[in-house]
């Protein structure tokens, strides 16, 4: 899937420099190893993204339509907020045990381009307008679960995911499972929503 906006060239590109980032890291993150990755001919890359900047910002940007594509899939319209606290826990385990399972790659690579983004002040514009749109989402969903504080509950409720989501894909802890998610999640949800 290309995301609008960005051409099948591009999205080649940028999903190359994605596997890039999860196998080498940044440092093997280079203009000729994604053209090598993506089978184009040498400069390719280069004429789509003149400097490092350019190809990071190509790379979050595709990344970020990825994620928002797969939440959309997985979520698949149904927030589970009909079935209170326990159908939201339900409908956000879904989404966090995809993330640290066919997702996992995409969220190794985000993290990747999160701790370049703290020497980067031009990556971090980018990767902080990308993340006020997930920010914003859960601001939304805390909102029609009944939240007495949306944007705050939003903001710590991905505070706590992204902490769990990265102990158990960089950090020491275990994978959990998606029950151990579903009731980690629920613990969370009943603290913010119950009042």
């Amino acid at each position: 899937m290309v995301p609008p906006g960005i051409s099948a060239r591009a999205a080649l590109v940028a999903d190359a420099a994605i596997d890039l980032l999860v196998d080498r890291g940044m440092r093997g993150l280079t203009h000729r190893a994604v053209d090598e990755a993506a089978g184009l001919p040498g400069g390719s890359t280069s004429n789509l993204a003149r400097t490092r900047a350019a190809l990071l910002e190509l790379t979050l940007a595709r990344l970020t339509e990825l994620e928002s594509a797969d939440f959309a899939q997985v979520i698949g319209g149904d927030l589970g907020l009909e079935g209170g606290v326990d159908g939201f826990a339900e409908t956000v385990a879904r989404l966090l045990h995809h993330q640290l399972t066919e997702g996992r790659r995409r969220t190794l690579a985000r993290y990747e381009l999160a701790l370049e983004a703290t020497r980067r002040p031009e990556l971090r514009e980018v990767y902080d307008r990308a993340g006020a749109r997930f920010r914003t989402l859960a601001t939304e969903l805390f909102s029609a679960a009944g939240s007495a504080d949306p944007a705050r509950h939003g903001g710590q409720f991905v505070a706590f995911a992204e902490g769990m989501l990265f102990d158990a894909v960089a950090g020491a802890g275990a994978r959990p499972s998606r029950a151990d998610l579903r009731a980690g999640v629920g613990e969370i949800l009943r603290g913010m929503l119950t009042r």
